[in-house]
């Protein structure tokens, strides 16, 4: 059965707003901003068989972006839309990292989402997701934004860092969809729940997202130099930044090594904070991981650290990335 969306005039939505509450006409005006721009992403293999169900939204004419895992070991792509258009999709490229995916459809007609600015969250404000969870099409929760900042290990033994931790509400085949602020602006890609918790949800930044989707369209992947931490943004009083003579007064704190990485031989250790990485200052995780998409495997680099009220220079040569599907 197709849901259709039935056209209110202009005269009822005014009678209509003048009925809600402040709150449900900002979440009522944001959903409508975007809702047409989500779908549903179904990934199948060569015989039909079904391997992944998400969401995903369009972000320009004609492409898709969803999560890497909801289209991985996929042969066949199909996006569905709320109007009961269902178009087929083509790969762009992936990026298993940020778990975000490219996809392109043969439509020019479906209205790209807005994105805004993931810079400008704050802990506290509230966020609207949009998705597809269990085949039920263009579900809309709210909650507000929890954290900032997060590391996350997925079940394929992927970090996911800088993510956004949420309590509004994901269930499986929300992964994909938007996160999308009070003015309808997407500010983040859903992708995670933590189970059996509740209210524990997370969203890759849009800012992340949109270098994906520039290094998508370019090169079909991102090819990443491998540091080895698991990290945090935190900011640092400004006096020791001045004091220290520091890049920057916020840095990436460092919650765990990984042995045998670059990080581990260089010296890192935790509580260690991040703020350069060679002549760059790196005052979150998102500028951190651009940085090493940048760099080949192979530099010899510094990092500057603040350990102990101290500042640290450490010699550190990237490596590749470690097999995780061994």
């Amino acid at each position: 059965m197709q849901l259709f969306s039935r056209h209110i005039r202009p005269e009822e939505a005014e009678r209509d707003a003048d009925e809600l509450d402040a709150f449900s006409q900002a979440v009522v005006k944001a959903v409508e901003r975007v809702i047409n721009s989500v779908g549903s992403v179904e990934a199948q293999t060569a015989s039909g068989q079904t391997v992944g169900k998400g969401s995903g939204f369009v972000v320009a004419q004609g492409l898709v972006l969803t999560n890497s895992h909801v289209v991985r070991g996929a042969v066949q792509l199909q996006v569905s839309f709320a109007d009961g258009r269902k178009f087929p999709a083509q790969l762009v490229g992936e990026d298993e990292d940020t778990d975000l995916a490219l996809l392109r459809i043969p439509a020019d007609d479906v209205p790209p989402a807005p994105l805004g600015d993931s810079q400008k969250l704050r802990v506290g404000q509230l966020v609207i997701a949009i998705g597809n969870p269990y085949g039920f099409q263009c579900t809309v929760t709210t909650g507000v934004i929890s954290a900032l900042g997060r590391s996350l290990q997925t079940p394929l033994r992927r970090r996911l860092d800088d993510v956004i931790q949420t309590d509004a509400a994901l269930n499986p085949g929300s992964s994909g969809g938007p996160l999308v602020n009070t003015r309808g602006e997407v500010i983040g890609v859903n992708t995670a729940l933590v189970v059996p918790a509740q209210g524990i949800c997370f969203a890759i930044p849009i800012n992340t997202a949109k270098f994906v989707i520039a290094r998508l369209l370019k090169e079909g992947h991102i090819r990443r130099s491998y540091l080895g931490i698991g990290g945090q943004n935190v900011s640092l009083h400004q006096r020791l930044a001045a004091l220290l003579k520091l890049p920057t007064d916020r840095g990436v704190l460092v919650i765990s090594v990984d042995a045998e990485s670059p990080a581990a031989k260089a010296g890192v250790q935790g509580g260690d904070i991040v703020v350069a990485l060679g002549d760059h200052p790196t005052p979150d995780m998102e500028t951190l991981n651009r940085f090493l998409a940048e760099l080949p495997p192979g530099t010899e680099t510094r990092l500057t650290l603040v350990r102990h009220l101290e500042k640290l220079t450490v010699p550190i040569t990237l490596a590749e990335p470690p097999d995780k599907s061994a």
